[in-house]
């Protein structure tokens, strides 16, 4: 296998402040960063690290103690020695990934799921008496089933957003579209501009279509910075726009509909094409109001260059690997000819079966609703009366609350909850640049017997952290 280069450079904006990130010699300080990195996809499995020599220069420390850093990295399995390749990144216990827990006894809060939705198997055997009809040809739909389309589209048109079939592209999920998408609009150098945090894996897939991220701030209570959102668009006039304005993950802020508009009539005059994330836009729990869709904001022409994402991977099930892009029919044209290259279309099945949920989406939400709000009561309540110190976003909706930890100490608290039984991706996982040490996602989505575990090993690593929680007058200093 060919592996990857990391530059020098990228691994300095990474690591970003990691001398003060941990307690003890600087060299289990920069192993343990190294490790975080590694744990939670910011640099790949396979991915070659470089020399020692070039990473002593570009931090200015002794060369002794980066291979020592490389050193623990080697013990410990999170690299290995090839010849002429240096030091090359490894997971641990390979044949299992980080977030991959099944008979480990973790507690996995890097993924905000909600269980599966009670009428799936409903649908599965009312699908199952229109699947027959299909048998008899190729099984290949690479834009979708029409009733699928069909039904997506109806959606679409009844939450305020008129929408025609030929509008609609049925995907793999949700991610499968923002990689199809980025795959087809972007060249190598394309400026994309992203919010910050953001969904981590729409960023990995920009990236990987060559983008160049432009990013913009959203924070809890304040939302998108506006002045900053106008600055970035008419400066670097991006190619392609990532949002998620409802239910943004993982803040939780909805973009108000002035907002909408003003961010709709800045990227049609630049040329921008808007992809939104819509995968938790309608999982309300106490918003006010009814916003539709966001480009029902826009006026006909502003529209063609707004593509918009959904599934039913946080409404319904994850395991339902089934999601659609709605977009003008020339996109959507251009994007099932597209796709060829890397899949040849939805199974079948999967594609009834969400034909058949669809039908019943209100009560899925309604019930969805009733599970987020237990869920986020509960995580506001243990925060308050054992993290003291935090500060929580109250989210309207949408699957997780974006916790302000008082001090940069997310990378720490994340390798010592892990040493605890549980899961949980660090800030800066979010963002771009190694920035977001403060933060850390924390989900509301999951029964309340599972949060009280994980909250209670979250407990645990926070008190293990360097003199524990009696050190809070200096993490409010380091507040800025």
């Amino acid at each position: 296998m060919l592996e990857a280069q990391l530059g020098t450079r990228s691994l300095v904006a990474l690591l970003g402040d990691w001398r003060n990130s941990a307690s003890g010699p600087s060299y289990l300080a920069l192993f343990d960063r190294i490790r975080l990195l590694i744990l939670d996809g910011r640099i790949p499995a396979d991915t070659r690290l470089p020399a020692e020599r070039e990473i002593a220069g570009a931090l200015e420390v002794s060369r002794t103690m980066v291979t020592a850093a490389y050193r623990e990295l080697r013990e410990a399995g999170y690299t290995s020695v090839l010849r002429g390749s240096g030091s090359v990144t490894r997971l641990p216990g390979r044949g299992m990934g980080p977030t991959e827990t099944a008979g480990s006894g973790l507690i996995d809060f890097t993924r905000a799921t909600l269980p599966a939705a009670p009428g799936i198997m409903a649908a599965t055997e009312a699908a199952l008496g229109a699947y027959g009809r299909y048998l008899g040809g190729t099984g290949l739909h690479f834009a979708g089933i029409p009733e699928l389309r069909e039904a997506v589209a109806a959606r679409f048109t009844a939450r305020g957003l008129p929408t025609s079939a030929d509008q609609i592209l049925i995907t793999n999920g949700a991610q499968h579209a923002i990689f199809l998408v980025s795959r087809v609009l972007l060249a190598r150098g394309d400026r994309a501009l992203v919010e910050q945090p953001s969904y981590p894996h729409a960023s990995d897939a920009l990236m990987l279509a060559g983008a160049r991220l432009v990013p913009v701030s959203v924070t809890v209570g304040a939302g998108w910075d506006m002045a900053a959102l106008e600055t970035a668009i008419r400066r670097t006039s991006p190619t392609l726009g990532y949002l998620m304005p409802d239910f943004h993950n993982p803040t939780g802020e909805s973009m108000p509909e002035e907002l909408r508009e003003r961010v709709i009539g800045l990227a049609h005059g630049q040329g921008t094409v808007l992809v939104i994330d819509e995968t938790a836009g309608e999982l309300n729990i106490d918003r006010p109001g009814n916003l539709r869709p966001f480009a029902a904001y826009a006026d006909a022409a502003q529209r063609s260059n707004i593509i918009t994402i959904g599934s039913v991977g946080k409404s319904v099930w994850d395991g339902l690997r089934v999601g659609w892009v709605r977009a003008d029919a020339g996109i959507i044209q251009k994007l099932t000819a597209a796709r060829p290259a890397g899949d040849f279309g939805t199974p079948v099945l999967e594609q009834l079966v969400v034909a058949e949920l669809l039908a019943d989406m209100d009560e899925i939400l309604a019930a969805r609703s009733v599970q987020l709000r237990t869920g986020r009561d509960h995580v506001l309540g243990v925060i308050a009366e054992r993290f003291p110190e935090w500060t929580p976003g109250v989210p309207a909706g949408g699957i997780a609350t974006w916790v302000n930890l008082g001090a940069a100490v997310s990378s720490q608290l994340t390798l010592a909850a892990r040493s605890h039984g549980l899961l949980v991706t660090a800030g800066p996982r979010f963002g771009q640049g190694g920035t977001l040490e403060r933060f850390i996602r924390v989900p509301i989505s999951f029964p309340v017997a599972e949060l009280d575990r994980g909250l209670a090993a979250l407990a645990l690593a926070w008190q293990s952290l360097p003199n524990g929680t009696l050190l809070q007058s200096q993490f409010f200093a380091d507040v800025v």
